[in-house]
């Protein structure tokens, strides 16, 4: 059976079995899963199944739905896709492929401040144009082999709901720095930077470096 597996900040919220044809998400009232979340739109996104295929589909919200870290508009799922919508995020999950474990989360950071305009694809947040695109490739865990881009400013890195690491993308380039937590108890909670350990102070990354957060290991790159 497949199901959608609802995490925010890494947290496991809530599990949704997707036995019906469909399942709506949204702001509003009347949706299957309703998100308390201002960037989210009133219905923004449709959950569709057609036989053994599973879809999303945006609904034409504001600020867009992202898998596995790039916007779609509509989109095959494949088992352990990641979809974002707002500060949420979902896993879809079939239990033919294999076993849940929620660990890892790479999550961009979203200003709410900001005024949300469809003509800006950048959703009014500067995202330091003049700086090649980069991307993390996940190298070990439940989520292997996936790559998702640093287009936000900001991206937060994390495990079990604990953000633990952030990627600031800036005119000079990506840096990464710890974040400040009392909540840190194990060795293996600091985070590596091609195994060292990373202070409070940022560091700036290069091409191919290694990233190991709560046990998973991911690859920094710039995209050509």
């Amino acid at each position: 059976m497949a199901k959608l597996i609802l995490t925010l900040d890494g947290a496991v919220i809530r599990e949704y079995p997707l036995t019906g044809d469909s399942i709506s998400i949204g702001r509003k009232a009347g949706n299957d899963v309703q998100l308390n979340d201002l960037t989210v739109s009133g219905r923004h996104a449709l959950i569709t199944t057609l036989g053994s295929n599973v879809y999303i589909d945006d609904l034409g919200s504001t600020n867009g739905t992202l898998l596995n870290g790039r916007k779609v508009n509509k989109s095959l799922l494949k088992h352990s896709d990641v979809i974002q919508i707002g500060t949420h995020q979902f896993t879809y999950f079939d239990e033919r492929k294999g076993d849940y474990e929620p660990t890892m989360f790479i999550k961009a950071e979203v200003d709410n401040t900001k005024v949300i305009s469809r003509s800006d694809p950048s959703g009014g947040v500067s995202t330091s144009r003049g700086t090649p695109l980069a991307a993390v490739k996940i190298l070990s865990g439940p989520l292997a082999n996936k790559i998702l881009e640093l287009r936000k400013p900001f991206n937060t890195l994390g495990f079990n709901g604990l953000k633990m690491a952030m990627i600031a993308r800036t005119p000079a380039g990506y840096t990464i720095s710890t974040l400040k937590s009392t909540r840190l108890r194990r060795a293996s909670d600091t985070p590596l930077v091609n195994g060292k350990p990373i202070g409070f102070s940022q560091i700036k990354l290069n091409n191919n470096d290694v990233i190991e957060v709560g046990g998973t290991r991911i690859q920094f790159y710039y995209m050509h």
